[in-house]
């Protein structure tokens, strides 16, 4: 390769790959279900599903990253990091990243005035508490608000993980500076796949982790093609289960036969496109909405 060419991949956010895989996962526990209402505490079949996911399908997980050698990211609620101390610490001690995820996995777009400032120091402070480095977010059910980038830019993170303007990172203004963002999609998301229970209604299809591992190939070979970032949402208490956590091992292996996609954290992705003069910057979409058109 020229010198040029190399230097042209050292600089660009995918560093030569033909595309980049960011392995997440939400470690919600019980909180999506106390949001729905805090009776459920009440229920031990419901919070028994939940707590399954850091208490069985985290350290699953951690050792399959081993066993396959390739990095990950893990977005934390404070409340999860909290109720269990020694979670976060043993992500971080395998080499992983752990990442805001709230605190109370309350979506921002629900909250009342001043609820969101609160909620995201309330993880900040958590984590602290904790030595855990935090160096990204992810809003809860990725439902920002137009105050929450500024928010990850004001405590001095880098980047976030909730919207959807593109499938490679870009940048997106704040009132406290620019904010790496790396895209989410629907069809990336293991929660559209797997998630069940009849009460709080979470979702109605199961589906199977073959058919699973057969979508996410085929959305990672177009993403190889158009140079994109796979960034793949999973949740422990869903894909900790066994049959799926063998098809997320088949799907890491085929990555790796592929010989062109890198895997990497998250906070590293968010440094190589600041590093990027290429990657580009969006607004936020911003509409002036008639509501003689649109009353409601």
């Amino acid at each position: 390769m020229a010198r040029a060419q190399q230097l042209m991949s050292e600089q660009h956010w995918t560093r030569g790959a033909a595309a980049v895989a960011t392995l997440t996962f939400d470690v919600d526990a019980e909180t999506p279900i106390l949001v729905e209402g805090r009776h459920y505490a009440d229920q031990p079949m419901v919070m028994s599903h939940q707590s399954y996911g850091p208490d069985v399908g985290v350290p699953r997980i951690l050792d399959l990253l081993d066993l396959m050698a390739v990095p990950a990211t893990f977005f934390v609620p404070g409340w999860v990091a909290e109720q269990r101390p020694g979670l976060a610490r043993s992500i971080v001690d395998r080499g992983h990243e752990v990442a805001h995820h709230s605190y109370s996995h309350r979506p921002p777009t629900s909250l009342p005035a001043g609820g969101e400032r609160a909620d995201f120091e309330r993880a900040l402070d958590v984590f602290a508490a904790q030595d855990i480095e935090i160096a990204g977010h992810r809003a809860a059910m990725w439902s920002a608000s137009r105050e929450t980038l500024g928010l990850v830019a004001e405590y001095g993170l880098a980047y976030d993980s909730s919207l959807m303007g593109d499938d490679r990172p870009y940048l997106v203004d704040s009132a406290h500076g620019p904010v790496a963002e790396l895209p989410v999609h629907w069809s990336l998301d293991d929660w559209e796949q797997y998630a069940y229970l009849p009460e709080p209604r979470i979702g109605s299809v199961i589906e199977s982790p073959v058919k699973v591992e057969q979508m996410w190939r085929a959305e990672l070979d177009g993403m190889r093609h158009y140079g994109c970032l796979f960034n793949v949402c999973m949740h422990p208490f869903l894909t900790g289960r066994p049959g799926r956590i063998m098809a997320l091992r088949n799907l890491i292996g085929y990555a790796k036969e592929c010989g062109d996609v890198t895997f990497a954290r998250c906070r590293d992705v968010a440094a190589w496109a600041r590093a990027d003069a290429q990657t580009p910057t969006r607004p936020l979409p911003t509409y002036d909405v008639d509501p003689a058109v649109y009353p409601n």
